[in-house]
């Protein structure tokens, strides 16, 4: 009986141990498989995330590009409003000096009429015949051509008539400078 056993316990033995050889042969493919598929995983993510960091490079090359030139774009405007701004200040100030001259010269005039001077005189004539506007009845002359002559103003009538004419230039100035403004700044 005791050879029985032994052959049993020889014979389990022998089961266990081709059992156990055979669990690790399965386990060795099976692991072996399993790092196949990783490998192969990992090499589609290595793949993947590849492409991404290249798609995300050529994406920031050409926003890098685009905003580089819109600066370029931008600095040019710039530039050109700044020669525009530069040339409309330089007329302003040239406009500016002929008004000062012009209103120099007014004054000048102003004082030598109220100083006795100078005197303020307006050429006129009348018609020859007494049709018409203001025509003088039966004041022809030998020409023919009418009562050509100068009308000479009062003091008061000739300081009137120079504050209408400051009027009209500083008028005339403001309004160069409104429409000097407009073409400057609405790219008229």
């Amino acid at each position: 009986m005791n050879e029985t056993l032994i052959k049993w316990a020889v014979a389990a033995g022998l089961v266990l141990l081709l059992m156990a050889g055979s669990f690790y042969v399965a386990w060795a493919w099976q692991a072996n498989s399993y790092g196949k598929q990783l490998a192969a995983q990992s090499a589609g993510y290595q793949a993947d995330l590849i492409a991404i960091n290249n798609a995300g490079a050529a994406q920031t090359s050409k926003a890098l590009a685009q905003q580089q030139a819109a600066e370029r774009k931008a600095a040019d405007i710039d530039a050109q409003r700044t020669q525009e701004k530069t040339d409309a200040l330089a007329e302003n100030e040239t406009l500016r000096q002929r008004y000062a001259a012009t209103q120099a010269a007014n004054e000048r005039l102003r004082a030598d009429v109220a100083a006795g001077t100078q005197r303020l005189r307006i050429a006129g004539s009348c018609p020859a015949n007494g049709s018409g506007s203001g025509g003088v009845p039966g004041a022809a002359s030998a020409t023919g051509v009418g009562n050509a002559g100068t009308v000479e103003l009062s003091g008061e009538a000739g300081q009137a008539v120079f504050d209408l004419r400051a009027d009209l230039i500083r008028e005339r100035s403001a309004l160069k400078a409104l429409q000097d403004y407009a073409r400057v700044c609405h790219g008229g």
